[in-house]
């Protein structure tokens, strides 16, 4: 009997220990890949999200003064062409 409970106690072991190993072959892998990726989008040049929500808040602004501007100066010729 006690030969009989000391397999189960041994082969307990081995499967806690192989799970342990499984776990720590994963997080490795995903630390490799991790990695690599931050290499690969690293060397393709994209822009974070911040940069990009400040390109197109400044474009944003910029096409709303260009309707301004091309407001005024209508008005503008409106009056010249008035005293002509």
């Amino acid at each position: 009997m006690q030969t009989r409970g000391r397999i189960f106690d041994d082969l307990g072991q081995l499967m806690t220990n192989a799970v342990g190993v499984a776990q720590g072959a994963r997080e490795e892998a995903e630390a490799a890949m991790k990695g690599w990726v931050d290499r690969w989008l690293a060397d393709r040049d994209f822009v974070t999200r911040e940069e990009f929500d400040a390109v197109q808040a400044m474009a944003r602004k910029a096409r709303e003064e260009n309707e301004a501007l091309r407001a005024r100066i209508e008005s503008l010729e409106a009056s010249v062409d008035r005293k002509t």
